[in-house]
This record gives C-alpha cells, structure tokens and sequence, in this order.
C-alpha cells in the first residue's frame, strides 16, 4: 500500500495548512479521501497523481465544505462512485457507508468506522494499523465538536485497537495513536470541568464561559470554541450537572446553588 498527500490550496484559521487529500494506491489500483472543495488546479494535482491507475471510488470523512464538495465531480470525471455516510451540503453519496462496511483497493481491506462527535455523519478509513481521522483527529491541534457525548465514546472506541499511525484530515501525520488519543480524552475532561467551574462562579452564557476557559486562546477561533462549548454543556444537562433553558441559558441544578 502507498499513501500520498495532496495538499488542499485552503489554509485558514480553521483549516491549518489546508485539507489534506489521501491517495492510497495498491497493486495499481487507487481510492481518494477527502478531495475537499471544489479548486480546478487541486483536482488536477489528483489526477495527475492517479495517472493511469484504475480508480476504484472518491471517499468522504464528513460533509463539511473543506472535505467534501469536490467528490461527486472528481467522481463523475474519474467515472467511479462517491462514497459518504449520507448526504450534506454539496455533496450526495452515490454508495453510502456504514459501521463496518468495508472496500477493497488493490489486495487491501478498507475499513469503514462510525466516529460521530465532530459531526454526526463523520467516518474514519482504517487499513490494518494505519487510521485516515478527518477531522475526528487532526494533526496539531483539538477539534471542534458538535455532540461531546458522541465524541467522547468515538474516541474510546479506536483506543486499543492496535493503531500505529494516524492520517488527518489536517496537519500532519500523528505517530503513537494511543498516546494521542489519551490527550485527546484528557483535554475534554478537563474542559467539560473548567466549564463547570466557570459556570459555578457565575458565567451565565456561552460568551462568558468562552471568555473564561478560552482566554488564551485567539479571538478569531472563539466562534469555534463556542461550539465546542455548547457540545459540553449539552452533555452536563444531561449529567443532571446543570439545568439548562436553552443552548446559552443555563445555570446549576437548584439543589447544587
């Protein structure tokens, strides 16, 4: 098996370098993972690298705009399918996927794993010990989550699994996976109850929690921390650690004030 990367020509705030395109190549035939969004001169760097190898489909982590849009066009023009867990914006999957679907490149398996969290529709490809993350695991940094309950668990199910290196959606390869996995864990452990305590001293919306535990971070990913943020308290209420009145109004349980 051969893995190229084909770097996305979107590098920002949210995005890092830019979005990593996968090639896995075996025995001449070759599978793309996460083409990104629609760029002319991205897609011809994709075609140039498949070449004249039998292509056997286009791949979706998640819907997002930074992964998916290109895929149904690059199929179309590579005439394969477009495979993804469901339909989202600018993107439909000719094939859909599922826990524990599978597809052959070559004479190597890849393996289909549900990781909801940072998305609902989020994938990860796994061939032997070798994991393609999205944006369930990136390179350098934590992700934004959607559903922190769902997260957690996605994290705990690759953990001790057998993994020997990570390719992300963004940044770079991700060597002892546990390892990374741990932090991973341990980072929102530790932010769900840095939330709790902000909220115990007197943060009363998601702005003022933002202000507190991301005060070091940059301004302009705060709208992202929000995010996260609200994943977390959704997951206090339903700990029963909060009470809540809608996604920014929330306070303590009354028996904890």
């Amino acid at each position: 098996m051969r893995i190229q990367r084909v770097l996305a020509n979107n590098p920002g705030p949210y995005t890092g370098p830019g979005t990593n395109t996968w090639l896995l190549e075996d025995d001449g035939e070759v599978a793309v993972i996460d083409p990104g969004p629609v760029d002319p001169a991205h897609r011809d760097r994709i075609l140039e690298r498949v070449g004249g190898r039998i292509s056997i489909g286009v791949l979706v982590t998640h819907t997002h705009p930074d992964h998916a849009p290109m895929a149904n066009p690059l199929a179309a023009e590579l005439g394969v399918p477009a495979f993804g867990y469901a339909p989202g914006p600018e993107f439909d999957p000719d094939l859909v996927l599922a826990e524990r679907s599978g597809l052959t490149v070559g004479g190597s398996r890849i393996d289909v794993v549900h990781t909801p969290g940072h998305a609902e529709d989020h994938l990860c490809f796994r061939i032997a010990d070798v994991l393609f993350t999205g944006d369930h695991i990136m390179g350098g940094s934590s992700v934004v989550v959607e559903d922190m309950g769902s997260y957690m668990a996605s994290l705990e199910k690759l953990r001790g699994t057998g993994l020997t290196m990570l390719h992300p959606g963004h940044g770079e390869d991700i060597e002892d996976p546990d390892r990374v996995i741990d932090w991973y864990l341990a980072h929102r452990r530790q932010r769900h109850e840095e939330i709790l305590e902000a909220i115990r001293s007197g943060a009363a919306s998601t702005d003022d929690i933002v202000e507190v535990v991301y005060r070091d971070v940059d301004r302009a990913l705060h709208p992202l921390a929000a995010r996260s943020v609200r994943a977390h308290l959704r997951l206090l209420s339903e700990e029963g650690r909060i009470a809540s009145a809608g996604p920014d109004l929330f306070a303590l349980p009354t028996e904890s004030i």
